[in-house]
């Protein structure tokens, strides 16, 4: 049978359309239907992070007989200080687990629109953190909220320092008529990141005394994530950490 251009292009769409399904369901298998490859979440293998300006692959440990170890093992410490906290660490500050911080990394974290914080003092960070992690110790988030130390911290977050806003302005925003949602008297928190603290783990007091320090100063409640698994369930879980100022 002889067959006509039309009929040629179509067999040959046709075919790389058959190849191209078999590689996907190809790459299905390798990472999400083989029994043997643990992905991080039902059809989500792992992730890509920026972290120190290198490209880092977040995923499980795949060695079955993969077990917690050292400091995080431990279950059973002095309290105080080591004391099992609250779910939530103040008011309207939503908990964030595995699922939700991968979730966040992959957009806000990845587009510039949120910081991932590590709230633990720098001995503490030394040893291992999240990818893309950056390190505020809480000492740093707990100065006066009128302090010029807490200024240039909310300025680094997006906030904007307000200054004088006039009578008129002031009465509007009162009023309602114009939005003053993310504005306090001193502060503009309008194009303010989303942050999202954590520290060593429920028992670690670290990121909550962080996140009421950001509170006192007006940071808005609905723009800080906590989360509360912290570095023990995320090598709970055999999840990707980074020591930072190592190279591979």
């Amino acid at each position: 049978m002889i067959l006509n251009d039309s009929m040629s292009l179509w067999l040959s769409l046709l075919f790389a359309g058959l190849v191209t399904s078999t590689a996907l369901v190809a790459e299905e298998v390798k990472v999400g239907g083989d029994s043997k490859f643990v992905p991080l979440t039902n059809g989500k293998p792992y992730i890509y992070v920026v972290h120190e300006g290198s490209s880092i692959k977040v995923q499980r440990v795949q060695d079955r007989n993969y077990e917690l170890s050292g400091h995080f093992a431990k279950t059973i410490q002095p309290c105080p200080p080591f004391c099992l906290n609250p779910m939530l660490p103040a008011p309207d500050v939503e908990p964030y687990g595995e699922v939700e911080m991968f979730d966040f990394m992959e957009k806000s974290l990845r587009d510039g629109k949120g910081i991932l914080i590590d709230a633990r003092t720098p001995s503490w960070f030394s040893k291992g953190t999240i990818p893309g992690a950056v390190n505020i110790p809480f000492t740093e988030l707990t100065k006066e909220p009128a302090s010029p130390e807490m200024a240039e911290i909310l300025e680094k977050f997006g906030a904007k320092e307000r200054g004088d806003i006039g009578f008129f302005t002031a009465l509007l925003e009162k009023w309602g008529i114009v939005d003053a949602r993310y504005k306090t008297e001193d502060w503009d928190f309008t194009q303010a990141k989303d942050l999202v603290l954590f520290c060593n783990g429920p028992d670690c007091g670290q990121s909550p005394r962080a996140i009421r320090g950001l509170l006192a100063a007006d940071y808005p409640a609905d723009k800080i994530k906590y989360y509360r698994g912290g570095m023990r369930m995320w090598e709970f879980w055999g999840i990707t950490t980074v020591v930072p100022g190592a190279r591979e």
